[in-house]
């Protein structure tokens, strides 16, 4: 079979660094280690710009490295691309999302709102983020499910993301049962990420990855499950699989990343206007400048998108020997 080198159309999803600001520095994460590009925002201007060269446009993802919230003009983005009947949504820390934000974003129509919360409680939020905001972000959410249970509104869906690794994976149940408390219906456990070329930064090495663990942590995961199942909690993982499926490696799969469709569907696009294979990447690799394919603020979109570059990666992607950023795809964490 021939080896696909370029994608046919202009891609249907965006993920959109609206910021690569942050007001926390999680241990797992790369601002712990200092981001890749200077602090910036996107502008609403710079929104519409890219936003109306992508005319067949389904899904917005207005998150990357950085804090969403943070970013003034974010309810205005949000309220543009549902304007063109775009899918929206975003991942946030939680801290900013008092009771102005909670209105703004639901006057946007946002469709779902990923809170990140690797813990289920103070000790176990300070351990992984370095943060003693644990309980005002629980308050933020129960307010927010409160304010939209008293409206009657099932948007924006709030859900729960916990970033499963060796030191927070006990915490796991009580998440559950944390969710179920706050009146959130669906948990979903994400890998950790960690450099492969380099030994790592705070949390994010090698070592600490769930992937192929003890018995222990294999019962903890199908505890949990069970636990969601009972409470009417829908408990999931990244990559549309399941917890245990998720930290299982390989499975007898000595490519899993040519089964990866982002190269072809999904274009990620920092700050600063930089487009990157996916929203992984900048997590996997000390390679930087290799992993951008151009830049939206030099070129059109469709020049990057169908350009040198990305062809040339789309290419060796589909080899045994795929660019670095992918090099470990579906062994440290899922498709």
């Amino acid at each position: 079979m021939a080896v696909r080198s370029q994608a046919a159309n202009l891609p249907n999803c965006l993920y959109l660094e609206t910021t690569n600001r942050c007001n926390l520095r999680c241990r797992t994460c790369i601002v712990y280690r200092g981001g890749w590009e200077p602090e910036r925002d996107i502008s609403l201007e710079e929104v519409r710009l890219i936003s109306e060269q992508l005319p067949e446009l389904e899904r917005a993802v207005l998150h990357g490295i950085g804090e969403p919230l943070l970013n003034q003009d974010l309810p205005a983005m949000i309220r543009h691309l549902k304007d063109r009947e775009v899918t929206v949504l975003f991942n946030t820390n939680g801290i900013l999302l008092n009771d102005k934000r909670q209105a703004e974003l639901i006057d946007s129509n946002l469709d779902e709102l990923r809170v990140s919360l690797d813990a289920a409680s103070p000790d176990g939020y300070k351990a992984i983020r370095d943060s003693d905001k644990f309980d005002l972000i629980i308050n933020n959410l129960q307010t927010f499910a409160k304010r939209l249970e008293s409206k009657k509104l099932s948007k924006p869906k709030l859900t729960l993301w916990f970033l499963g690794n060796k030191e927070n994976i006990t915490e796991l149940p009580k998440l559950i049962d944390l969710a179920a408390a706050i009146g959130i219906g669906e948990v979903y456990m994400q890998r950790l990420v960690y450099f492969l070329d380099n030994e790592g930064f705070g949390v994010a090495r090698s070592q600490n990855t769930l992937t192929n663990p003890d018995v222990a942590i294999y019962e903890l995961i199908e505890q949990s499950q069970e636990q969601a199942r009972q409470l009417g909690i829908l408990f999931g993982a990244s990559g549309l699989t399941a917890p245990v499926d998720s930290v299982r490696g390989k499975n007898g799969n000595r490519a899993p990343w040519k089964g990866c469709i982002r190269p072809w569907e999904v274009i990620y696009i920092t700050a600063h206007g930089n487009v990157l294979p996916c929203c992984i990447s900048p997590f996997s690799t000390m390679d930087y400048p290799s992993i951008i394919l151009g830049n939206v603020f030099e070129s059109t979109v469709a020049d990057v998108w169908f350009g040198d570059k990305y062809r040339d990666f789309r290419k060796l992607h589909q080899t045994s020997t795929p660019p670095k950023c992918c090099r470990g795809c579906g062994i440290c964490w899922s498709l």
